[in-house]
């Protein structure tokens, strides 16, 4: 194994025991592995103190060549720079070669998000069970939770028994960087959820809620696929995923009259500037109503 894959061992270790997430870990290795593969096109990977400004530029320009989106170049980059500022503090490099490159810029779009009649009817079409599947509960469980509390895939995933507090109808949520905050479980959400563990096939020691059919903890790429598999088949909509119900939650809230730091907590939002766009998308859903409906719009 070559020095540069033994650094980038030891840099995914470190968000490891610093608790990023699996989502982050599982992302930035795979970026850095194609990093890794790409100077080793021509023979052994250069040591990190010969890797300089030219030879990522080099790199960024085979990832244009290749058409790739720019919010996936921009991800690479990001990881790339994390990468050389962890070998940078651990003295392997004196500097970073990755600091002054240039991100491409993103358009700015707005996420599509279900409107209230779509979000009910699905729920409602997935509790009435038009998809015949082996566990109906925890599948309404899924969505139920996920849109009534706006809850991130990977949130899900790590719910454990210990987290949902019956009693109060509150649920402990990790979040980025294994930040905790509690969240409350609306009634039909709560209804669903209990229906569910009345009926959970778990193995002995697994403290997950949702668990597949092995009885493990159900991955986020296990929820993923329940997600997209109910709204192809309800709703004939193959880009409806667990984010578009978070983006239906928070928008939903906004327009109710919910106040936006209430949502920023509730998302578990570290910055207001993040929840803020869910205002640009009510604002775009009033002028919409008035563009209908105003006798001089």
């Amino acid at each position: 194994m070559s020095q540069l894959a033994d650094h980038i061992t030891a840099f995914l270790d470190e968000l490891r025991r610093g608790n990023a997430s699996v989502h982050t870990v599982r992302n930035y290795g795979a970026d850095l592995d194609q990093f890794l593969e790409y100077t080793a096109r021509a023979g052994d990977p250069p040591l990190p103190a010969a890797i300089d400004a030219l030879l990522l530029r080099e790199w960024l320009g085979n990832l244009y060549s290749k058409n790739l989106r720019p919010v996936s170049i921009r991800r690479k980059l990001s990881s790339l720079r994390s990468f050389f500022k962890y070998l940078q503090r651990e003295g392997h490099i004196a500097q970073n070669p990755a600091q002054f490159l240039s991100s491409p810029k993103i358009p700015k779009s707005l996420p599509d998000v279900p409107t209230e009649e779509q979000a009910n009817r699905l729920l409602d079409e997935v509790a009435a069970g038009k998809l015949e599947r082996p566990y109906p509960s925890r599948d309404r469980a899924i969505f139920e939770v996920l849109y009534g509390c706006g809850l991130r895939i990977s949130e899900l995933a790590g719910l454990n028994l210990d987290d949902y507090d019956r009693a109060e109808g509150w649920l402990r949520v990790r979040g980025k960087r294994k930040k905790e905050r509690q969240v409350p479980l609306p009634r039909q959400a709560q209804s669903a959820l209990d229906q569910y563990l009345a009926e959970r096939h778990a193995t002995a020691d697994e403290r997950a809620v949702f668990v597949n059919h092995r009885g493990n903890r159900l991955t986020d790429r296990g929820a993923r696929g329940i997600v997209k598999l109910y709204a192809l088949v309800l709703l004939g909509d193959a880009g409806l995923h667990p984010h578009s119900l978070r983006h239906a939650y928070a928008t939903h809230l906004l327009s109710a009259g919910a106040d936006l730091r209430a949502i920023q907590e509730l998302l578990g939002h570290a910055s207001l500037s993040t929840t803020q766009k869910y205002t640009q998308l009510s604002l775009t859903d009033l002028m919409r109503v008035y563009d209908k409906s105003h006798p001089r719009a």
